[in-house]
This record gives structure tokens, sequence and C-alpha cells, in this order.
């Protein structure tokens, strides 16, 4: 044979190797083709693959497996099981700029389904490699790396550390000061996951300078890049009183609150939870959120949109409300029991219903004046309802129960409390007897039980 036929062979060889891989990461993007793909034992094929003398093969045989591996977790313990993660961690060092996207989307894949499979990454030395690749000069590593990282760190805070142990979070923030819009998503989504696992956690990403950056972000005009830039300040701000108020102190407000009127549904969200988990904490940070207006603005929010999109909203009026009385009297003149009452009403999901009866409740246990602005919507008979059925979930029915007593309490508007004389159960009757008493015996109310809502003996 002469040398052209000899190297003929080899080049037959090197074509059919090329089909292959790419045929594999073709076939692996359609559901229909995965089992056939596994059993034929695609993985053992792929393996010496990633180690192949041409880097396209390389380079198509690991985007194979991530694929197959994103798939289901059966195939990303495949990917475990058969000794693939060390040969990925050695390339990731070694490769090109377009191996390491391609392995770095395998490590993503593999730990995304579970806190086991994102161990065994860590296990194998991925972190520090991967911690490397941030430095890189190309964005798509980069972006590649945060999201491997990202993955992994959301499982818990054990893995979340390790990450964070690696050196992580100062290049992530770096990298949500770079100009491609990609990859700051992808690194504020991993700042996030990082900072939602315990207030220490989140303090790290603070000492690294993060929430500034941010903050800068609120009004970018991409919507992705948004709700990552709300998530991440949320996740930070829930922990603690110090946490959030670090949030604030970067001037968020009232900037926040345009997110609001966004025209993407999920930053809407994200801008109602982050408003909600500096709320929660303190009456202060409370009426500094409704002096900028926020009140107000949450509501008409809660009016935009349906669904879970509301409830970040409507918990957030509760936690403002259960703070003080005149927070409470913000919240009804900003009209939000109608809003409340409207949600109570019209959202066929329980949980987004115990939430409005929970804020109802909130804003009605203060005083006569308080729990007449929920009766006066005719929001009692409704919560009643919710409460007596048996279609109603157990949340929705406690909650409903702690609304009607609470508002009941210091309810005087007798016209508000006259149905509940016809329809009330026993436990829910009482309340409502001893609110008349009050408002037409007022004289026998000296008694101290009177003020449980119970009769007084002299009566």
């Amino acid at each position: 044979m002469s040398q052209r036929q000899v190297l003929q062979v080899f080049e037959q060889y090197q074509k059919a190797r090329t089909h292959f891989v790419q045929m594999v990461a073709e076939l692996a993007t359609r559901p229909q083709n995965i089992e056939t793909l596994q059993n034929a034992g695609v993985m053992s094929l792929l393996r010496p693959l990633l180690l192949d003398v041409v880097p396209t093969i390389q380079q198509t045989a690991a985007l194979a497996l991530g694929r197959l591996a994103n798939y289901n977790d059966d195939l990303a313990e495949a990917v475990v099981k058969g000794d693939i993660l060390p040969q990925l961690v050695y390339s990731l060092a070694e490769q090109n700029r377009f191996y390491k996207k391609a392995a770095a989307f395998v490590l993503r894949a593999v730990g995304k389904h579970s806190p086991q499979l994102a161990q065994a990454i860590v296990d194998c030395g991925a972190l520090d490699t991967l911690v490397i690749c941030l430095e890189d000069f190309d964005p798509g590593v980069k972006e590649a790396a945060a999201w491997a990282l990202g993955y992994i760190a959301r499982h818990n805070a054990e893995l979340s550390q390790a990450v964070v142990d690696a050196g992580a979070v100062p290049l992530l923030v770096l990298c949500i000061q770079e100009p491609e819009v990609a990859l700051k998503r992808i690194a504020a989504s991993a700042l996030s996951d990082i900072s939602k696992h315990s207030p220490e956690l989140a303090q790290t990403v603070v000492d690294a300078g993060a929430i500034a950056h941010l903050a800068q972000m609120i009004l970018n005009p991409d919507a992705k890049l948004k709700r990552q830039i709300l998530s991440a300040l949320s996740q930070i701000a829930k922990h603690s009183v110090d946490l959030a108020e670090m949030v604030v102190e970067a001037e968020i407000f009232p900037v926040v609150l345009t997110c609001l009127k966004d025209k993407d549904e999920y930053v809407k969200k994200n801008a109602s939870t982050l408003i909600r988990e500096i709320a929660k904490h303190t009456p202060e940070l409370s009426q500094l959120i409704v002096n900028a207006g926020g009140a107000a603005a949450v509501i008409d929010c809660i009016g935009s949109c349906k669904g879970n999109i509301r409830l970040p909203g409507i918990m957030m009026l509760g936690y403002v409300a259960a703070h003080s009385e005149n927070l409470a009297m913000a919240v009804i003149i900003s009209k939000g029991v109608p809003q409340l009452s409207l949600c109570l009403s019209e959202e066929p999901e329980d949980h987004i219903k115990a939430a409005a009866a929970w804020a109802l409740g909130q804003i009605g246990r203060h005083t006569p004046e308080h729990a007449r602005a929920v009766a006066v919507t005719n929001t009692l008979p409704v919560l009643l309802s919710l409460y007596m059925s048996t279609e109603s979930s157990e949340d929705l029915q406690v909650k409903s129960k702690k609304a009607i007593k609470s508002i009941l309490q210091k309810c005087t508007y007798l016209p508000a409390l006259e149905p509940f004389l016809y329809d009330a159960p026993p436990n829910i009757l009482k309340h409502v007897v001893g609110q008349f008493s009050k408002v037409l015996f007022p004289w026998i109310f000296r008694d101290p039980s009177a003020e449980s809502g119970q009769l007084p003996t002299t009566c």
C-alpha cells in the first residue's frame, strides 16, 4: 500500500469519530432519543473521545455528554460513575476556550440535579479550576464557569461555602462589572445562589462589594438581568436587619419602585420580593418604604398582575401593617384593603388566598378604625366562607380563622357583624356577640375578661 492509502485509513477513522460525536450531540438535543442512546452505551463510547487527539472531537464529545447529563439525574450519575469528571477537570485547565466552555457545561449539567452530584464535582477538585476560568479572557468561558459554580452553590450552605472557600465571590463581583450582559446575568445569579443560604454567606458577598454594583444595574434595560439583580439583593436583604439596611443604603429607593411597573412579570415579582424582604425586619425600614411611596406602588403592582406574581406584594403589605397602627393605616389610605379583598375573592390558588387573609388580619387587628376599614369592604363574609369551606386547604382555613378573630375583636361596626349572627359557627359567634355587647352595653365592660372578646361575667 502507498503512503497515501495508509494515511487515508486514518483520515477515514477521524471522519468517522467526528461524524459519530456530531450525530450523538445532535441526537441528544431531542428527549425522545435519550433512552435509546443510553441503552446503546453512549457514555462509555464518548469517554475516550474526551482525550482525542483532534480538539473538535474532544469539544463535541464534551458537548454531547453535557446534553445527556442535563436531561436527567441517572445520566448525570453515569458521568460520575464513569470517572469522566477527573478527565474534564484536567482538560479544563489545559485546553482551549471552546473545550473549556463545553467542559464547564458538563459540570453544570451534572451538578444541577442534586447536592450529591454537586458534591461529586467538588470532590474531584473542579472548583479551583472553575474559579481560574472566571479569570479567562474569553467572556464565554467566564460565563460557563460562573453558571457551573452557581448551580453547585444553590443546593445548600455547605456547597455554597465550598464555592466561597475556592475564592469565587470576588471574581463573580468582577464579572458583574464586565460589559457582556449574558455574563452579568449569570454572575448575578451565582451571587444570589451563594447569598440565599445564611447571613454569613450573604455577608461574604457584601464584603466583596457586591451591593453597590448590583444596585447600579437595577434600571438596566435587559429584563433578564434585572430579574437576577433584584433576586441577588433580595437574598442578601432577607437575612438580617443589618444586611437589609446595607441594601437600603445603596439608594435603591425610589429607583426599585419603577421595576414594579416593568413589562416583565418576573421583574415585578422580584422587585416586590426585595421590598418585602426589607419591610419585614423593622417598623423603621417599613416606614422608609412607605415614605418613598412603596406601599402605593406595590398595591398598584398587585392590581396589574395575577397569580404568584402577586404573592410577594401581598405579603409585603401584611408585614408593613403588622409593625404598627400608623403603618397599617398607611396601607389603608393607599387603598390596600380593596385590592387585598379582590385577591381573596378572585385568586384560584389557596396559598395566595391564605396570604391575602393573613395580610387583611394584620391590617384590621389594631383598632376599631382599622377593623372597620376592612369590614366595610365585605371581606369578613368571604373569610368566613373560606374558613368553613371543606375545599379550602388547612393553611387557608387557619389563616382565615385567625384573620376573622383578629378583626372581630376590634370591630365595633355592627352592620358588618350582623350577618355573622346567622351564619357563623359557635367558635366565631362568641366573638361577634362579645363585640355587640361592647357596643350596646359599654358600661358593663369594666371586667378585664371583656378585652379577650369574651362576655363579661356580669352579663
